[in-house]
């Protein structure tokens, strides 16, 4: 058995058809189907049920492949480790985080990763939570960044500040100008643009209404925060979201309420057995920095 027979098996797994797998894998159908066969021989078990129209993994097959992907998976950790450059010149970096922090806390993490670390590439993706949690644990990231909760094991995770979510207006918005606390059940009758029900943020708004048995005037929903913003300083919606974004946006304004909105915490996410490259850990540091400045 040799790791082109693991690899090769994993490509019919996830094709579940031999042509496709081979054209994946830039090699000839008749040339996959005999290495299979080989592994299937060394191993004294028929791995792939080959009788239906798809082809799909046997029981033992199962069984098989779960290990095959984690061995995989930490060998080429492992790969990693042996080229990564502890001057940090040169490398590569893979993040993401949930939406709302492209609004106001990444972008200050990647100028001042790139005006330390010109050399290594980055790649900085947007997705949910459970997204992110499930791509560490594949190794498929290197660094997370998200909220509290109830991790799933294998995730390390660090504290690093606490976000308030606040009811935000544009500047010609009637309630703009309020000083005193807005009570919650008014909004009831007050239009709101709000992110849309995929969102973790969202999800933390609607618990808030449904504790307090308030029934929010949802006007608009949306899956884009930026284009909530351009709604919002439109100025006959309001919306809720972090208070750091309005800070980062001077043209909009927090409104109190009474009672306050739920604060949650965010932190930095990693896969606790994977190997750390310099380069995550240098920027695994700056995160934690700037996060002393929320």
């Amino acid at each position: 058995m040799e790791l082109r027979h693991i690899r090769y098996l994993l490509a019919v797994a996830d094709h579940a058809n031999f042509t496709r797998a081979a054209e994946a894998l830039h090699i000839s159908q008749p040339t996959l189907s005999q290495q299979i066969k080989q592994l299937e021989r060394s191993l004294g078990v028929v791995l792939l049920d080959r009788s239906g129209r798809t082809v799909r993994l046997t029981d033992a097959g199962e069984a098989y492949a779960q290990y095959a992907r984690l061995a995989l998976r930490d060998l080429e950790a492992g790969e990693r480790a042996v080229h990564d450059v502890q001057d940090l010149s040169r490398g590569h970096l893979r993040i993401a985080m949930t939406p709302t922090f492209t609004t106001y806390f990444i972008g200050s993490l990647v100028h001042r990763f790139r005006t330390a670390h010109p050399g290594i590439t980055l790649t900085v993706r947007e997705t949910t939570q459970e997204r992110i949690e499930a791509d560490l644990l594949a190794d498929r990231l290197d660094l997370g960044i998200a909220f509290a909760g109830a991790h799933p094991a294998g995730i390390d995770h660090v504290p690093l500040f606490t976000e308030t979510l606040r009811l935000v207006v544009g500047p010609d918005h009637q309630l703009a100008a309020k000083r005193r606390a807005l009570p919650v059940r008014q909004l009831a009758h007050e239009a709101l643009g709000l992110l849309s029900a995929d969102f973790a943020t969202r999800q933390d708004i609607d618990a808030y209404f449904s504790d307090l048995e308030v029934s929010p005037h949802i006007a608009v929903e949306a899956n884009s925060i930026s284009a909530l913003l351009e709604f919002v300083r439109r100025g006959s919606l309001a919306t809720v979201l972090p208070d750091a974004v309005a800070r980062e946006h001077t043209d909009l304004r927090l409104v109190p309420l009474a009672p306050p909105m739920p604060t949650r915490t965010v932190e930095l996410l990693r896969r606790n057995t994977a190997y750390h490259s310099a380069a995550a850990r240098a920027f695994a540091e700056i995160v934690r920095a700037a996060a002393l400045e929320y």
